[in-house]
């Protein structure tokens, strides 16, 4: 099979620009009526059962409490990650630089119909009869192809702090699933673009899919009728979230007893970064790793709010199906999806965002 890329993916999935083009924030003084959400959408939250768990990567038994987390919560704070705050407050300072542009120097890194990276709304946008109060700017890579666009003689120092920071983080997601596998007694060797930890090595059809994306949530003049980010779940392995420290937004839907579910928020822990498990460990784990339902609401507080996401999945070419533990190869046991590889999966959600998981069940 050929090298396919995760922009090839995409690149047969084109949007309508009316689902690209974001609103221009900065001059609209009310919520227009094209972003209103319906209050039974339910904005409110509750603390049901504490907040998210944290997990300290140095823990002897991180393995054990990441494993409790993805199964009872699909999501944990992560702290001991090693990233350095001054690289993480060099992102946060970019991204504000980014968003801080006026609406027409932005949308010369508009993203493309049928692209991948550039700026843009969320790609969930089609899905819902509302906009969402939602900027987000997507990369894979050097992004300097769109920063050449919004700063032609200024670039360098936003390309370079996004590469610095995607090496770093595709090192703490190699290491996180590693320890997400072995709390699931699963070997790495199962998964040979992760067994390989030499990352000059790694191939275009070996490196795993991963891309880095920029969020802002502006100020709104009525945060109870706007929506930040609509419900979804993630489509990779695994995501890894930091977001502005202080701002609330961030929620979690968590079983509630016969009652059903509820919103949890996930506050800031200082210092921690957010990782939540995606549809494609959902998979892999056999439905013991929840892909965990997620959204952002709009901040009472009326400050623009920030988040940093780095998406991490397998080659677009590999093929995702349920592992067996150690524990488990003497013993039957039924996988609950049939195997999908990236590229096909991508498709499957793209047409089917809150669907996509029953569709490969078997």
């Amino acid at each position: 099979m050929g090298t396919t890329t995760l922009s090839e993916a995409y690149r047969d999935h084109p949007l309508h620009l009316r689902h690209i083009i974001p609103l221009d924030f900065g001059s609209t003084p009310t919520v227009p009526e094209s972003h209103v959400w319906p209050h039974s959408d339910g904005f409110s939250s509750a603390d049901i059962s504490g907040d998210l768990p944290v997990v300290d990567m140095r823990d002897p038994d991180a393995a054990e409490l990441m494993g409790r987390a993805c199964e009872t919560w699909g999501a944990f704070q992560l702290m001991g990650h090693g990233i350095p705050m001054k690289l993480i407050e060099e992102v946060e300072l970019e991204a504000r630089r980014l968003f801080g542009l006026p609406a027409e120097q932005k949308l010369k890194a508009l993203r493309s119909p049928g692209g991948a990276t550039g700026y843009g709304v969320a790609r969930i946008t089609p899905f819902f009869t509302k906009y969402m109060w939602h900027e987000g700017f997507t990369i894979m890579g050097s992004p300097i192809d769109h920063a050449r666009e919004l700063w032609p003689h200024g670039y360098q120092q936003f390309c370079e702090t996004m590469e610095s920071y995607q090496k770093q983080m595709k090192l703490l997601a190699d290491d996180v699933m590693r320890i997400m596998l072995k709390s699931l007694n699963i070997s790495e060797q199962e998964l040979s673009w992760l067994a390989n930890k030499n990352l000059n090595q790694y191939h275009t059809t070996t490196a795993p899919c991963t891309a880095l994306q920029l969020n802002s949530y502006p100020s709104c003049p009525d945060p109870n009728r706007a929506m930040g980010l609509a419900p979804h779940t993630d489509t990779f392995l695994l995501t890894v979230l930091h977001q502005t420290a202080h701002i609330d937004g961030l929620q979690i839907s968590k079983e509630a007893g016969p009652t059903g579910s509820t919103w949890v928020p996930v506050r800031p822990a200082n210092g921690a970064l957010v990782v939540n498990v995606g549809d494609l460990f959902q998979i892999l784990s056999n439905g013991r790793f929840t892909s965990v339902v997620h959204r952002v609401v709009v901040n009472q507080t009326r400050r623009q709010r920030f988040s940093v996401a780095y998406f991490y999945g397998p080659p677009a070419d590999f093929a995702v199906s349920p592992l067996l533990s150690s524990g488990q190869q003497d013993q039957v046991v039924v996988p609950r999806y049939r195997s999908v590889t990236v590229k096909e999966y991508v498709g499957i959600k793209a047409k089917n965002l809150d669907k996509a998981l029953s569709l490969i069940k078997i």
